[in-house]
């Protein structure tokens, strides 16, 4: 047998996520059908994470297992006319069959766009956020991050997970425009709607509804409820995963 990455890309509005599950369109739904179709055989993918439902990935891997010879770029032609027009494939490429897509990857990145003027074309891939915010006391309290390894204040509240414990080696707020920004925040993994609730408690200390210092509390008070509103979906990006 030999294992494939796939690279590719997807507009996740129209999905509840990356994972399949029932009763819901997934991407990982939609990449296993054109595969299995393409290939003549039931593929089964595992991605290199799970965005959640509406979220937006620039990059993303999976992999999978096929005794098949495959031509990599033929492939991704055929996928690129079968996959839905808000997914598309990058490339596919032979890897040694100890990488794994979840569990090889170094560090994955997320971006989060926000916006403080009315635009249009804004509006499906960015936050509208209708006041003023303190930037740079954003980035100091962000800056902390990396003093830190458990994030449970940021993890979901009743997520199965072994640890709570993640690497954040990059987090900053970068201007983009007059009105926008977006948060850069780099990790070996990330827990369940961390990046959301970071960039919603983050709002809270821009807005004045916390100080710099009472994010820290947060971070070390290890409660969900200490933290900020989860925001929106549709204005987080999975931008770059590292192997």
């Amino acid at each position: 047998m030999q294992r494939y990455f796939v690279y590719f890309k997807y507009d996740g509005t129209a999905y509840h996520g990356w994972q399949v599950q029932p009763n819901a369109v997934s991407v990982q739904e939609k990449l296993q059908d054109a595969l299995s179709t393409l290939l003549r055989e039931e593929i089964q993918v595992v991605g290199a994470g799970r965005t959640d439902t509406g979220v937006h990935a620039r990059m993303m891997v999976a992999h999978f297992d096929t005794d098949k010879d495959i031509d990599g770029p033929q492939l991704v032609y055929k996928l690129n006319r079968l996959l839905p027009r808000d997914i598309s494939a990058d490339k596919v490429i032979p890897v040694s069959q100890d990488m794994h897509a979840r569990f090889s990857a170094r560090s994955r990145t997320y971006h989060y766009y926000v916006h403080q003027h009315k635009d249009p074309f804004l509006r499906h891939y960015s936050c509208e956020l209708f006041y003023d915010l303190d930037f740079e006391k954003m980035n100091e309290a962000a800056a902390m991050l990396l003093e830190y390894d458990d994030f449970a204040a940021f993890c979901k509240s009743n997520t199965d997970v072994k640890t709570t414990l993640c690497d954040v080696t990059e987090a900053r707020w970068v201007k983009d425009g007059e009105y926008s920004w977006h948060f850069v925040i780099t990790a070996n993994r990330f827990l369940r709607n961390m990046v959301r609730a970071v960039v919603g408690t983050l709002v809270d200390v821009g807005r004045g509804r916390i100080s710099v210092q009472d994010f820290r509390a947060v971070i070390e008070g290890r409660r969900r409820s200490g933290a900020g509103e989860s925001m929106p979906g549709n204005a987080l990006f999975l931008e770059n995963i590292e192997y």
